[in-house]
This record gives structure tokens, C-alpha cells and sequence, in this order.
């Protein structure tokens, strides 16, 4: 039987249920219909393999042999469509031919499947991504159910879309339109998708079964590309928008940290236009990307994901979060909360941080869900607390006030007697140790710490801090926490500054010592972006906060001493002036819009390796001690923290994984010879004796 709209219907005899198969199911209707649904054996999603590839291409040679009334092709899978290709055939590839040969031959698939002399329909529903979009591409038509979402998410992997998908997106859509969804990675909804011309009808479940009739018979008018797309396919139109188009990839990324960009925009402005032609060169196209270092970090960095998204677990048990403190990071906590559905009071002993937190939360809302009566609902989960009775009924309490020891364990004093049996106590501090923290605590093992990471809505790092007298079922239950609230949980043991802030200290103090011998801090920022960094260490600092950075540097001194740079006494001034950065609209940049004013006169000379290496190495220096005291089990989470939590270089996947390319002795030498020019905080550790 199958299920065609509302209707359950027996299966003809031409075309028995499963057959040989084991990721498809191929059936037939009383119309005569084919319906092929994909459904990847003991997975959950489904995905492109080259068995998969293999065996598709088996089942299209049996409906060319057929010739069924017609064909549609679905997903067994509740989560969506088909999630792309499968990533874990990426890995480790280094031979450009193979990769191409292989490209090849799932073309050919692919092609077969367009040039099957029958109507061919894909109904998609949940995720429909890169070679998931290819192969509904490949169909006549497509038929979105309405929560459906499209999206080209290859260059996320240092790669651009390959089974076709280069030369019928801008076949089929606006080329510009379609560019720009392969060159972001940004995936878009039905409704959109049907705007554009990806999809030519959106439905709902109900209504599949009349739907996917209309488009087999000829009754559903199909999205077909217009003058225009001829027009901006024409060679000198793509020459002038292809230009335009790297200087845009330009702002957000070089050529030779991601080259994948600018493979696409030179791959279309060459072929753009001839189809056939674009479908030749694609695969050699994507083949040199695939082998490229960029990728290759990039497809680690994927995994370093599903590794930290695993140990989350799953079963949270936390329906209702207290926050106390709205300020910037407290009232960003709550609101992200409340807008991954659970109920949360946010306190404050001001109204004022209270409702400029509720006003942000809107703000955020408004972009990230799609509608308004989400955005309501989420809003709605957000209650502001001024009496602070929420603690008493929260199953988690996250205290985000200022980095004061007494302050915290004086909150502590007044809140644990009101909190209900079985609650967590977590800490959201940057850089102190819970030991401290849980010093008067009458139950120190529900003392959790749960550091999160400024901007929270962007930055998808927490830090799940444990100590010596923790609780086990709580520090679990914390990472189903943060698992839940779509973030990944870095299990890390108490420390000063935990991994994250103890490693990024040193290269932000660094850039402060630079700027004490006069040089440039617009040039200090671009070492750091030569590098790949997201941003400078001078932006950054004035991102957090100059006030923070001056505490946390404070504390992590207090224990390690020579092994960071000195605090210059400027510093202290500014903060003293309240000249703090970005929440005060001037710290060493001026503020204007959220965006730092950079173009105060002209920069004159160009970083060098050596500045590179003072900002850089002593980042890998601290991971590795991290590594050595057990601050963190292994290699890979520290540079997964490191990357989701700071932004470091994603195509370097990781300051290790950056130490062990360019070479452990490489490292160890450079920061010997930087140690004997500038001190002793460049020290190697130890660690890197052991470290491979």
C-alpha cells in the first residue's frame, strides 16, 4: 500500500514493494504512477553515498525499462528530504583525479535521472540540501510542503555544490539570486523558493496527492527561467556581475583562506549561460577544492560539530531557567532561552537592564524566527522579575552578574534557601574557579558552571564546568541543557579561565603590549585577519569589553603570572574613563551602528610573520597545557572550543590541529626564538613533548 494525499492505495503489480533495494522503496498507484521513496538504511537522515549512488542509478535503469505514467520521488525520513552528500566520504581525500572520476560517475546519475522520458516529480518536505537540491533539480518538478527549507550549504565546507547543481540553479534561477544562495550557504523556505522559481507549487500534506497529479498531467504551471536570466547570463553581463561579485566575497573572505567562492564565481562566469558546458567543468572544479587544506579542516570541523552535539545526550529535564542580571550577556542567556521554547524569568535589581534586554530579545527574534506569532510566544516565555520569584520554581538558576567573587557568593547566600529540591545552580563566570564560587554553598555539588559566549545568539560554544565535589546526574543533565538549546557543550574541568578565556587572554594581552611600542592597532588587527582570525584582538577586546578583558586578565595573572603578558597601566585608565568599547560606543575604536571605525588614516605597512606568530602561537601554547592538566579530554574538543567559542580560523581547523600542519617542532622552535626576544610568557609547555 501507499499513501497518496489522504488516500491509502493498493500497490499494482508491475512494480513490487522494496524489491532489491535497501535505501529505496519502489512502488506503484492505480494511476500507473512510480513513487521512489528514499529511505537510507540505519540512518536518520538521508544522505548520498556512493552505494546510495550505485543503487539509484540501478532503480532508474528499472524505471526507464518500466515506463511508468510517471515518477515521484520522496523521503521515508520524518527530518526531510535528502540532507546532501554524505560527508564521511570527504574525509582525507588528497588525489584530485579520484575525486573527480568519482564526481563523474555520480553525475552520470544525476543526468539519468533528467533525461528519463517521463514526468518526474520531487515532494519535499523538512531539509532540502545541496546534493538533496540537485537531485530534486533534477526533476521536472518540484512540490514543497509548506515548512520545506532549500539551501546550498557547501561552501560551509570549503566547496560548492557538485552534482550539477552549479549549472541548473542558474539555469533555472535568477543567476544572481541563485549565486548568491550557493556563495552564503543561507538556506531560504517554500515560500521563497517558490518566489524564486526553485519550486514550482507549495502545499500542504494533505493536499500531496492532488499536487503531485496537477504536475504529472500537465495541469501545474511550472517555474521556467525568464528573459532576464538569459539576459544576466549573456558574457559580458557575467563578466561585470562576477566582478562584483569576488569583491563582495572579498569582505568576508580571502581567496586563499576560501577559495571555494571564487572557484564559483569563475566557474560561472566562464560556462554561465551554456549548461552542458557548466555540467563538464563542475567536476574537476569541485574535485581541486575537495583536496585543498581549506576543506579538508573545514569537513574536520563538521565533525568536531557531531562530536560535541553527541555529548550533549538528550532527555533535559529543564522546563523553566531563572537568569539573575540582565545585563549584556544575562539578559542574551534569557533571551535565547526563551526563544528555544522554554519558560525563563530574567531579574535584575533595575527595571532598566530588565526591558533593554526584552528590547534586544525582540530584536533578535525578529530576525531569527520567520513568524509572528513565534516571535510572540517567544516573547511571551521571557518574563521580566524583578522580586526574583522565579528562582523558587526554576528547575535551572544562571547567575550572570559582574566577575566579583564576594558578589556572587553573596547571591549565592540569598538564593540556594528559596531554590526548589533537584535545582541546578550554574554560574555563568568568565574566568573563576567554582572552587572558589562554592566555598559557602551548603550543597557545593549542584554548583554547575555554564559559560557562555558573547554574542550568545552567533557564538554556539558552552562551557560545562565541573569541579572537584560536582554531581554527576547534574553536570549531565547540564549538557542535555545546552544540547537542547541548540548549543555545543565543552565538558571542562574548574581552572582559571577554563579553556576558552585562558587561551584567547594571552592573545589579546599580547596586542596590548604591542600597541605599548607604538605600533599601529589597526595593523595588530590585520595580522591577526591575515591569519584568518575573524577579527583583530584590538576589535575583539572592544567586542567584550575592555572592563572584562581587564578582570579576566586580572584573575588569570593572579594564577599564572609571567606566563602572560603584563597589563599596561593605560589600559586601567581607560576603563576608569568608562571608555569600554562597543557598550559605550568608544574604547580604542569608535563605535558607530555596532561597527568599529577603522578608517582613521592610512595604514602604511603590512603585518609580518613575526607579529603573526606573537598573536597566534601562544594560543596553541595554552590549549596545549590545557591538554596536559586535563583541563580537557582530548585534542579535537579543544579545537572545536576554540573555534565555536572564538571564531579561531575555521579552515586552520583548530590551534592544534594549525600546530600539528605547519609542524610540532616548527611551533615549538618559533615560540623558543619569540621567548628569547621577548620574555618568558612564550615558553613552550611541556606538553608539546607528547603532543603528535
Amino acid at each position: 500500500m501507499h499513501v497518496l494525499g489522504d488516500r491509502v492505495l493498493e500497490l499494482g503489480p508491475a512494480l513490487q514493494p522494496g524489491g532489491p533495494y535497501r535505501n529505496f522503496k519502489l512502488t506503484r498507484d492505480e494511476d500507473g504512477i512510480a513513487w521512489l521513496l528514499f529511505d537510507r538504511e540505519g540512518a536518520s537522515a538521508n544522505t548520498l553515498s556512493a552505494e546510495v549512488m550505485q543503487e539509484f542509478n540501478a532503480v532508474l535503469a528499472s524505471l526507464e525499462a518500466e515506463r511508468p505514467a510517471g515518477l515521484v520521488i520522496r523521503s521515508a525520513k520524518p527530518s526531510g528530504f535528502i540532507a546532501g552528500a554524505d560527508v564521511n566520504e570527504f574525509r582525507g581525500a588528497d588525489d584530485p583525479g579520484m575525486v573527480e572520476a568519482a564526481i563523474r560517475d555520480a553525475h552520470a546519475v544525476i543526468d539519468r535521472l533528467e533525461a528519463l522520458r517521463l514526468p518526474t516529480v520531487a515532494v519535499i518536505h523538512g531539509f532540502c540540501l545541496g546534493g538533496g537540491l540537485e537531485v530534486a533539480l533534477a526533476c521536472q518538478s518540484r512540490i514543497a510542503i509548506d515548512a520545506a527549507r532549500f539551501g546550498f550549504p557547501e561552501v560551509m565546507l570549503g566547496l560548492h555544490p557538485g552534482l550539477g547543481g552549479t549549472a541548473r540553479f542558474t539555469a533555472l534561477v535568477h543567476p544572481t539570486q541563485a549565486m548568491t544562495l550557493m556563495l552564503t550557504g543561507r538556506t531560504i523556505d517554500a515560500r521563497r523558493a517558490k518566489a524564486l522559481g526553485l519550486v514550482d507549487a507549495v502545499t500542504q500534506e494533505r493536499h500531496v496527492g492532488n499536487a503531485v497529479k496537477d504536475a504529472l498531467f500537465g495541469r501545474l504551471k511550472r517555474a521556467r527561467p525568464g528573459l532576464i536570466n538569459t539576459f544576466t547570463n549573456l558574457t559580458p553581463v557575467r563578466g561585470f556581475l562576477a566582478n562584483r561579485m569576488r569583491a563582495e566575497a572579498a569582505k568576508a573572505a580571502r581567496r586563499e583562506h576560501y577559495p571555494a567562492p571564487y572557484a564559483l564565481i569563475d566557474l560561472w562566469e566562464e560556462h554561465g549561460g551554456d549548461k552542458a558546458a557548466m555540467l563538464k567543468a563542475e567536476p574537476a572544479s569541485f574535485a581541486r577544492l575537495m583536496v585543498t587544506p581549506t576543506a579538508q579542516n573545514l569537513i574536520r570541523v563538521f565533525f568536531l560539530r557531531e562530536q560535541m552535539k553527541k555529548s550533549a545526550g538528550s532527555g533535559s529535564a529543564i522546563r523553566h531557567v531563572h537568569v539573575i542580571g540582565a545585563g549584556a550577556m544575562g539578559g542574551d542567556i534569557a533571551a535565547w532561552c526563551a526563544g528555544q521554547g522554554l519558560r525563563t524569568s530574567l531579574a535584575d535589581m533595575k527595571a532598566e537592564p530588565i526591558a533593554g534586554a526584552v528590547k534586544r530579545a525582540a530584536e533578535l527574534y525578529g530576525k531569527i524566527i520567520r513568524k509572528p506569532i513565534e516571535v510572540r510566544d517567544a516573547l511571551d516565555r521571557l518574563i521580566p522579575d524583578m522580586e526574583g520569584e522565579g528562582v523558587r520554581n526554576a528547575d535551572l538558576i544562571i547567575e550572570a552578574v559582574p566577575e566579583k567573587l564576594e558578589l556572587k557568593q553573596k547571591l549565592y547566600a540569598g538564593i540556594e534557601p528559596k531554590m526548589k529540591q533537584g535545582a541546578i545552580l550554574a554560574t555563568n563566570t568568565s574566568s573563576i574557579p567554582l572552587e572558589d564560587l562554592r566555598t559557602n554553598l551548603v550543597r557545593p555539588e549542584r554548583l554547575v558552571g555554564l559559560h557562555f559566549f558573547n554574542p550568545v545568539s552567533r557564538l554556539q560554544l558552552v562551557e560545562v564546568v565541573s569541579h572537584e565535589g560536582s554531581n554527576s546526574e547534574i553536570l549531565k543533565q547540564a549538557l542535555a541543557f545546552v544540547g537542547e538549546i541548540d548549543r555545543l557543550p565543552l565538558p571542562v574541568k574548574s581552572s582559571p579561565g577554563f579553556l576558552v578565556n585562558r587561551a584567547l587572554t594571552p592573545y589579546m594581552l599580547e596586542a596590548m603590549v604591542m600597541l605599548d611600542e607604538k605600533i599601529d592597532q589597526r595593523l595588530i588587527d590585520a595580522a591577526a585577519e591575515k591569519f584568518g582570525m575573524p577579527m583583530g584582538p584590538i576589535e575583539l577586546a572592544d567586542q567584550v569589553g575592555l572592563d572584562i578583558c581587564l578582570d579576566v586578565g586580572d584573575m588569570l595573572r593572579s594564577k599564572f603570572g609571567d606566563l602572560l603578558p603584563p597589563t599596561p597601566a593605560w589600559l586601567r585608565e581607560k576603563v576608569a574613563k568608562g571608555e569600554l568599547g562597543r557598550k559605550t560606543g568608544k574604547g580604542f575604536y569608535v563605535w558607530r551602528e555596532g561597527r568599529a571605525d577603522k578608517a582613521r588614516g592610512p595604514q602604511t605597512a603590512e603585518p609580518t610573520d613575526e607579529m603573526i606568530d606573537r598573536l597566534i602561537l601562544p594560543m596553541s601554547n595554552v590549549c596545549i597545557a590545557a591538554l596536559r592538566e586535563g583541563i580537557v579530554d582530548n585534542a579535537d574538543a579543544v579545537d572545536g572550543a576554540m573555534i565555536f567559542g572564538t571564531g579561531y580560523a575555521p579552515f586552520r581547523g583548530g590551534p592544534l590541529n594549525y600546530a600539528r600542519t605547519r609542524g610540532v617542532q616548527n611551533v615549538v622552535a618559533a615560540l623558543r626564538a619569540l621567548a628569547e626576544k621577548f620574555g618568558g610568557r612564550f615558553t613552550p609547555d611541556p606538553g608539546w613533548d607528547s603532543f603528535k
